[in-house]
């Protein structure tokens, strides 16, 4: 197993996995909000490598006999101007995907790709690593509790009709 950074030549392999984690996010939503749209596959890798490029992030992949097994992308959080009038906005990585392919998940592949783009937030200069997790996730949820990420706000929702 080896972890490489992002290579053109692996786009389909993310395209792939892409897939593979909105669908999986399709299975467990019980609100059932989430779709794999027509032109997921096509388009979602390209915006995530793009929003990377943008923001001084990073997209790690990990390897094995030449197949890419899984991938952790993360940027710099851009802060805005109003941002700063009730948060001190100390420099701040973002992970925004993490996806283990599902014949390999539970072989340590998410603890190296995260050690990975953790040394790489700082080695930047970054205070805090945040992540968004979807609330029915909850193999996610333990995975990133044990690592020490923990919640700081709630995302709630209300079905109203």
């Amino acid at each position: 197993m080896t972890i490489k950074e992002y290579e053109d030549k692996y786009l389909e392999n993310v395209k792939d996995l892409l897939v593979e984690l909105e669908e999986y996010i399709v299975s467990i939503d019980e609100d059932h909000l989430d779709q794999v749209g027509q032109d997921y596959r096509d388009k979602m890798a390209l915006i995530d490598l793009q929003e990377i490029k943008e923001n001084n992030g990073k997209c790690y992949l990990a390897i094995d006999n030449n197949k890419v097994v899984g991938l952790i992308m993360g940027i710099v959080i851009a802060y805005k101007e109003e941002d700063y009038l009730d948060y001190k906005c100390p420099k701040s990585g973002n992970i925004t995907e993490l996806i283990i392919s599902k014949g390999y998940r539970k072989h340590g592949i998410g603890n190296l790709l995260i050690e990975k783009l953790e040394q790489y937030f700082k080695s930047i200069g970054c205070k805090y690593i945040h992540v968004d997790v979807f609330a029915y996730n909850k193999n996610a949820i333990k995975f990133y509790s044990q690592k020490g990420y923990h919640n700081r706000m709630h995302n709630m929702i209300k079905k109203v009709d």
